[in-house]
């Protein structure tokens, strides 16, 4: 998955007063697009170093990869021709997981910034809190902490078969699982019989937890289950969230995500027959 980086090492501890030297990694977007430098034969994430000019605005030290420093910079002002912006997904098809982690780590970082750059009580222009993880309110100290929004993802089976749907989102033209954000006063098990029973109408049963993975490019967590159901049920479909879903046998299954997912991983664990030591 997108997260397992090793032997990479990521380190999310903050940390105070830290600014930036020559080879720490600059993590720079706009609206939904990353500040990437082209290599000889890839684009990467850039260093200090290879950044010409002063900055206009001031860094923000978000994390570490392999105990290198990676910092946030609001705002690349400079004309450095090496430097492309390239759209937020396309770190999902960067061949060194470990840059496209934390690119799309910062990614997050930078959606949760952007929807707070004004206090949602006094509208005053916010910063970052110095001793914590925070955004900041100078005027009504009002404390804003990142945005982590906890959502299922269900593979359904029945024996060698796996429900998979497609959504009626333009971007991805593929099969994945069943998935939805956790709504106000219900568990993660609750949300899992709902988001099934609202997407593709059906009833599960022997529901298992298989893991979770942090997925920065919607600011959500994604906690991942198995299940089983009676694939006689009627598929009633909500058309509003998805285009089709049907049962697949294992050999004969669509395009599906790829393994940076947990989607991906676990559509090939069924494939595979991997899954049913889980059920």
């Amino acid at each position: 998955m997108l997260h397992n980086i090793e032997p990479h090492t990521f380190n999310n501890s903050f940390l105070e007063n830290a600014t930036e030297q020559e080879d720490d990694y600059i993590l720079c977007y706009k609206e939904n697009s990353i500040l990437l430098l082209q290599a000889e034969h890839d684009f990467v994430i850039p260093r200090r170093r290879d950044f010409d000019e002063p900055f206009s605005d001031a860094t923000h030290y978000l994390f570490s990869l392999d105990g290198v420093p990676c910092f946030l910079l609001k705002e690349y002002g400079g004309s450095n021709a090496a430097f492309v912006y390239h759209d937020h997904q396309f770190l999902r098809t960067m061949p060194n997981r470990e840059l496209s982690y934390i690119g799309a780590v910062g990614f997050h970082f930078h959606l949760w910034q952007d929807e707070h750059k004004f206090c949602s009580r006094c509208g005053t222009k916010t910063t970052f809190k110095k001793s914590e993880r925070a955004i900041l309110c100078p005027a009504c100290e009002l404390t804003v902490y990142p945005k982590i929004s906890p959502a299922i993802i269900v593979a359904i089976t029945c024996g060698n078969k796996i429900l998979l749907a497609k959504g009626t989102h333009y971007k991805f033209n593929f099969y994945s699982l069943v998935a939805g954000y956790s709504d106000i006063g219900e568990t993660l098990e609750q949300t899992v019989v709902r988001e099934v029973k609202e997407e593709v109408g059906i009833e599960i049963k022997n529901l298992r937890y298989y893991a979770s993975q942090p997925w920065p490019f919607s600011s959500s967590m994604m906690i991942g289950f198995f299940a089983e159901a009676d694939d006689k049920q009627p598929i009633v479909i909500d058309t509003n969230e998805i285009h089709d879903a049907q049962w697949y046998s294992r050999d004969a299954l669509p395009e599906t995500p790829g393994n940076i997912s947990i989607a991906g991983e676990m559509i090939e664990l069924f494939r595979q027959g991997k899954h049913e030591r889980l059920l």
